[in-house]
C-alpha cells in the first residue's frame, strides 16, 4: 500500500469514527429543544442571538450561545445556572442589559426537573458560537 493510500485510509477511518458523534449530537440537540420546549424556555429564550422578542424589542431571556460564551471556563457555571432556572434570578443583578427586554428569570421549579434543568443547562453551556 502506498503512502496515499494510508493516509486516505486513515482518514476515512478516522473520519467514520466521528460520524456517530455528529448523529448523536445532532440527537441530543433535538433532546434538548425538545425539552426546553416542553418545559416553557423556548418562551423567553432562543439558541441563536440576534432573534426579536415581542414587538421588535430584544428577546426576554438571552440568547443561549450568548450564555455558553459568558460562562465558557467558569466551572461553578453549571451548578449556579441550573439553580437559576429552578429558582429565578435576581431582578437587581441582571447582566443582559441590552441583549434581553426581560428584568429577571422567574422561578421554573414547577416546569423542570432538577436533573432535566442541570442536562439541559449543560447543552446550553457546550455551544460553540456559530
Amino acid at each position: 500500500m502506498t503512502t496515499l493510500a494510508r493516509l486516505i485510509t486513515l482518514g476515512c477511518t478516522g473520519l467514520l469514527a466521528t460520524l456517530p458523534a455528529f448523529a448523536n449530537s445532532a440527537a441530543q440537540d433535538e433532546a434538548m429543544i425538545k425539552l426546553a420546549t416542553g418545559s416553557g424556555c423556548m418562551t423567553c429564550h432562543h439558541v441563536d442571538p440576534g432573534a426579536k422578542g415581542p414587538e421588535g424589542l430584544p428577546p426576554i431571556g438571552p440568547a443561549w450561545r450568548d450564555v455558553a460564551a459568558k460562562y465558557r471556563g467558569d466551572k461553578a457555571a453549571q451548578g449556579k445556572l441550573t439553580q437559576a432556572v429552578l429558582k429565578g434570578s435576581n431582578p437587581y443583578d441582571s447582566h443582559w442589559k441590552g441583549k434581553a427586554s426581560g428584568l429577571a428569570m422567574p422561578p421554573n421549579a414547577v416546569a423542570i426537573k432538577e436533573a432535566e434543568a442541570k442536562k439541559l443547562v449543560g447543552w446550553i453551556l457546550q455551544l460553540q458560537p456559530k
